[in-house]
């Protein structure tokens, strides 16, 4: 799973598209807005039909406030506006639109500034009506067409315990009514390197992923089609090369991650690399770019990585040899006695080389836990006293 603050680096690095779409009146709907430029006090609710813009004016507007109930009227812009209000107080907005009962969340007074109130109406209606055209786009034989990347996809890095993991979150955006088929499933092939990918909770079951390639089937459903999945990409320097096809247009570039000491993102198709942070003061690199077009790619550099020491890869090298030398000893002629108390330290030396094995590879990959790293000490004292005992036991020791 992605940590929570990666979530935030996904709301926070939204393209411009994203900022000129309106909002879901559904998400929105009795949820208290802090609205800095109202005087301290004021609450404005304002009262629409299904969408924003489609204003009921002259609407009664009930407030609450403390068990006091105060009333106002919409105007042309749908808003009724309460002011005087006690910093502090507890309050729920509510109005009648035509039988259908409207009420927001419980609502505190700010001590400064004012708060906006948006009630919706008929979106029990939008939602049928969206789910049958769901249903008939869904019945109807799907036309030729394309889709492409929404601008809402993007690229994030985490750096777990000095290991590089890469999400992808990606939108295949189908902007016709219909369904769509594209001529095939989509493909994509993740860079060079890419080891581990599976798709992540959320994504959809059309995409599968195998080795180290994406397979989306279609046809494609009219909107989105979200697309998640994860993999490592291992490195041995301080910085790696990144080559990202895309068969299908991709609309906008972003790429983020939790910034680490020296982390850095380049490429020529960025236009912006900067930093940001979380409210809690967490820092963030963000990297932004324009559109790529099908068949383009998307080249990047990170630096500034977290480099691993070697010393495990050669310590499990050096364990091998070990193994062998001691095997090349064993076949050589000895007496029986000798030979059969060799055999059980070797049987007993070769498990604890092995347990030790597994001990080194889960911490050179991340996965170390507390009970690995209470054993590795009485694993290697041990070791260390089967070693004495072969060497005073070996032919040519003194006698």
């Amino acid at each position: 799973m992605i940590k929570k603050a990666l979530v935030f680096l996904i709301a926070c690095a939204a393209p411009v598209a994203a900022q000129i779409n309106m909002p879901d009146p559904s998400v929105i709907n009795g949820k208290a807005i802090p609205a800095a430029e109202l005087t301290t006090g004021t609450i404005t609710v304002r009262v629409v039909r299904e969408a924003l813009g489609n204003n009921v004016v002259g609407q009664q507007v009930t407030l609450t406030i403390n068990g006091e109930t105060r009333k106002a009227t919409t105007d042309e812009q749908g808003r009724a506006e309460f002011k005087g209000l006690p910093a502090g107080a507890n309050a729920r907005a509510e109005a009648d639109v035509k039988g259908e009962k409207l009420q927001s969340d419980p609502i505190v007074i700010p001590s400064s500034g004012g708060l906006r109130v948006i009630l919706v109406a008929g979106l029990a209606d939008v939602a049928a009506r969206k789910k049958k055209e769901e249903a008939e786009a869904a019945a109807a034989p799907p036309v030729k067409g394309q889709v492409v990347l929404g601008g809402n996809s993007r690229i994030i890095f985490e750096f777990p315990d000095d290991l590089m993991r890469v999400y992808y979150m990606l939108e295949i955006v189908n902007n016709a009514r219909a369904r769509v088929d594209i001529g095939g499933p989509l493909i994509i092939d993740l860079p060079q390197g890419a080891a581990g990918a599976s798709p992540l909770e959320g994504s959809s079951p059309q995409a599968t992923v195998a080795g180290s390639r994406i397979t989306v089937t279609g046809p494609f459903a009219s909107g989105v089609t979200t697309v998640q999945l994860g993999f490592q990409m291992p490195f041995n320097s301080s910085s790696i090369t990144l080559e990202q096809k895309y068969p299908v247009p991709l609309e906008q570039v972003t790429v983020g991650s939790e910034k680490i000491e020296g982390l850095s993102f380049s490429s020529p198709q960025f236009s912006s690399v900067g930093d940001v942070k979380s409210d809690n003061g967490t820092p963030f690199v963000l990297a932004n770019g324009p559109g790529i077009p099908a068949g383009g790619t998307l080249r990047m550099q990170v630096t500034g990585l977290p480099v691993k020491s070697s010393i495990p890869r050669y310590s499990a090298l050096a364990i091998a040899f070990a193994i062998a030398v001691f095997g090349l000893w064993l076949a050589l002629p000895g007496k029986t006695g000798a030979r059969d108390a060799h055999k059980k330290l070797i049987a007993r030396r070769d498990a604890l080389l092995t347990e030790l094995a597994h001990i080194e590879e889960r911490s050179r990959t991340g996965r170390q836990t507390p009970k690995d790293t209470a054993r590795k000490p009485r694993v290697l004292a041990e070791l260390e006293q089967i070693y004495g005992e072969l060497d005073e036991a070996s032919p040519g020791a003194a006698a």
